[in-house]
């Protein structure tokens, strides 16, 4: 048989209810007690008729509530001993209610503090980009997004990951130089938890960064924040642009079941070997790549221009005094590098340009450009045999990018691998149609190693970083030290092979440039890059996809002589024509003297003056899209 609850139950069950409830919960039940207090003693007097010249009921509820809140009050107190009595009983009740009260209020703004210090608030923001997840990349990707948000009104860019805020803050006060006018919000919370991600406000965000966790198998947890993010904004109206790291080329199909058309996938592995395919076989790109990539000098923009309806790609190229333009996007397909020169540019069409800013991108107004028809040339290539390559290193990319340099040589090619037993396996990738591969083991920090691989014989030379075994400083470590010594031995032949290093970290590109080293890919920085721009511009995914793509048009230095006769003066608009009568696109030039020169960007120039005359030399290389 059960039993009633007593009295005593139910008022300590009400009183822990009460407590439970909060700051607002307490004060809101001290603020009622006070006033029942006030009130009862008020009317007590009143009834009693001890209250002193016969004040009102209004009266004796302000005497009562001067003296709840100030004890002093009671001090100046005349009257029966009835009246002082109550007065004496408000006071003491008035002084332990808001005792409580002050000790409520601190402990509930200590509480706020605390909760705000853990990053637990709600963003409330518009338009604003999105970070989840934390690693190194985190820094390069708020250094750039800062620089593009300069021409923005009041742009922020919030950050949320498993670790603390403070720690959070601190770290990229210290390793993020300046973030202009771009304010910085991060948040303590797990990606993939639904409560945590309604507080990043995702459904009136730009854009949303999902970067990959420090871990061996990173790619399950990228792929399961994609499907909360889709969960979360299943009903938004206009759909979620998301930006997620891949490592793993057999996960990629599962993330794009998952995020759909509003994720765009960025393969880790391919599009650094697929860089590395590239550059190694042509000194000097590496750098165009960069200065493409970064917000720092030129980059790719999408850009309508009605003055350009009717007229064609070739025409549309040399109307523009301080942009290149590099390709075409018609509405309903994909975007298209260096399309047939007769294209013809309809109203709603875009342009792929490459320009200081998206607001540099105006036409030149010159309705006639000089062309310098008389020094226009199209020298003939020379043809060029196999190549020999020198690979030092080895890490996981390995494979992908030996057989993505397969893609780009002759038959005939050879290259030569050199990595550390100790340090890594090397599984050497089959059924290689152009390229035929040798591996030795060797210690490719040993000056005798590498002294005894005649480089003379060689033209190009690739160092990996020992990534999958070492941490990135020591890893880079072990890369400098290679470098060091191929510069020094080359200096020594007088030789001057294409030469591509691999680093970990971009704090250690400026000690790689010590060495004179003008080719070089940071690879954790490059990802970083490529995850900035297409999180600012959709499009830019298939762009990059298609230079990096051994199909369709890459990019390329060829020699001066192909475009416009050296050694006299000639402008660049002369340098556009005469490549597009090649269809290719011109945007850019090397100055051979200054290929060892840093504070030039090694001789490298994008996107020039079309208009300012240069006097070209023999060596110097023109940077075109081109097929190949």
């Amino acid at each position: 048989m059960s039993r009633e609850f007593t009295l005593r139950e139910k008022f300590s069950y009400a009183f822990d209810t009460m407590m439970s409830r909060g700051t607002a919960g307490l004060i809101i039940w001290l603020g009622v007690l006070s006033a029942i207090l006030i009130v009862l003693f008020s009317i007590l007097i009143l009834t009693t008729g001890t209250a002193p010249n016969e004040e009102g009921f209004p009266t004796l509820l302000w005497m009562s509530l001067m003296r709840t809140m100030d004890p002093g009050t009671i001090g100046g107190d005349d009257g029966s001993p009835g009246f002082l009595l109550s007065m004496l009983i408000i006071t003491f009740s008035g002084i332990f209610i808001f005792s409580a009260l002050i000790g409520i209020l601190t402990t509930g703004l200590e509480g706020k503090l605390e909760a705000l210090r853990k990053g637990k608030s709600k963003v409330v923001e518009t338009d604003h980009t999105v970070i989840l997840g934390w690693s190194e990349q985190v820094f390069t990707i708020v250094s750039e997004l800062s620089i593009a948000n300069e021409n923005q009104k009041n742009p922020c860019l919030a950050i949320m990951a498993n670790i603390d805020k403070i720690e959070m803050e601190d770290s990229i006060r210290e390793k993020v130089a300046s973030t202009g006018n771009t304010r910085i919000v991060c948040r303590t919370g797990n990606p993939v938890e639904p409560a945590d991600l309604d507080r990043m406000s995702l459904h009136t965000s730009k854009s949303i960064i999902i970067l990959s966790p420090d871990n061996d198998n990173p790619d399950p947890e990228v792929i399961k924040t994609m499907l909360a993010i889709s969960n979360k904004t299943a009903e938004r109206q206009k759909p979620v642009h998301m930006v997620a790291l891949i490592t793993n080329p057999d996960n990629v199909q599962a993330a794009r079941i998952v995020g759909g058309d509003q994720a765009e996938i960025v393969l880790a592995g391919d599009i650094i070997a697929r860089m590395v395919a590239q550059t190694c076989l042509q000194s000097g790109l590496s750098v165009v790549y960069q200065e493409l990539l970064d917000y720092g000098g030129d980059e790719i923009y999408f850009h309508i221009e009605p003055g350009l309806t009717g007229k064609s790609f070739a025409e549309a190229i040399l109307m523009y005094e301080a942009s290149s333009v590099i390709g075409l996007h018609k509405e309903g397909t994909a975007p298209v590098l260096n399309p047939p020169m007769d294209s013809e540019i309809e109203e709603n069409d875009n342009i792929i340009v490459i320009s200081e800013d998206d607001d540099t991108v105006v036409l030149s107004g010159f309705t006639n450009p000089e062309i310098q028809s008389d020094l226009i040339c199209h020298l003939e290539e020379e043809e060029k045999g196999p190549d020999r390559i020198i690979m030092l290193g080895w890490n996981w990319r390995a494979p992908i990018i030996i057989r993505e340099l397969s893609n780009y040589l002759k038959p005939g090619s050879y290259l030569k691998l050199i990595a550390d037993e100790s340090l890594c396996q090397p599984t050497l990738p089959s059924g290689l149609q152009n390229l035929m591969v040798e591996y030795t083991a060797g210690n490719t920090t040993d000056r005798t190693v590498l002294e005894n691989l005649s480089f003379e014989e060689y033209d190009h030379i690739l160092i990996l970083s020992y990534s999958d075994c070492m941490e990135p400083q020591e890893a880079d470590s072990n890369t400098l030290m290679t470098l060091l010594h191929i510069r020094d031995i080359a200096g020594r032949l007088d030789e001057n092979f294409s030469l591509i290093t691999e680093m970990r970290d971009i704090r250690n590109r400026n000690l790689a440039e010590i060495t004179g080293a003008d080719d070089y890919i940071v690879s954790d920085q490059i990802l970083s890059l490529l995850l900035t721009q297409i999180s600012e511009t959709k499009e830019l995914s298939a762009v990059f996809w298609d230079l990096f793509d051994p199909d369709g048009s890459e990019i390329y230095l060829k020699p001066i002589s192909r475009y416009v006769k050296p050694g006299e003066s000639v402008n660049f608009y002369t340098v556009a024509r005469s490549a597009s009568q090649l269809r290719e696109v011109a945007f850019g030039y090397r100055i051979a003297t200054r290929r060892n020169d840093s504070d030039n960007a090694y001789g490298i120039m994008v996107n020039p003056e079309k208009s300012k005359t240069i006097v070209f030399e023999e060596d110097d290389m023109v940077i075109v899209l081109a097929e190949d």
